[in-house]
């Protein structure tokens, strides 16, 4: 496994309708880097964001969708997405605030 610092780990929020009403219950949707793993997120996101205490955090990965260029057939890249719950106490994160 490759050695990946914590500023490496959330590549980018994830800004969906489900995603959007997901912070109402403080979850909070983001692309995480393939080989990190749950305590590697929490830590990444407690790091980032200041105030922040994670409750839960669940994983999925996600296979890249089938393409094709005429008789060409490939695949798009697989990507990891992770739900950070955050406690009842925790402060909000700022990036979603403005959405």
């Amino acid at each position: 496994m490759a050695n990946i610092q914590y500023y490496d780990v959330i590549l980018k929020p994830v800004v969906t309708e489900k995603s959007m009403k997901l912070m109402e219950f403080k979850q909070y949707t983001f692309y995480v880097h393939p080989d990190s793993n749950k305590t590697m997120i929490k830590q990444a996101v407690e790091k980032m964001f200041e105030g922040v205490k994670v409750k839960r955090v669940n994983t999925m990965n996600i296979r890249g969708k089938k393409k094709r260029r005429g008789m060409v057939e490939g695949r798009t890249a697989a990507q990891k997405k992770a739900i950070v719950q955050l406690t009842e106490d925790s402060a909000d994160i700022e990036i979603f605030s403005g959405l």
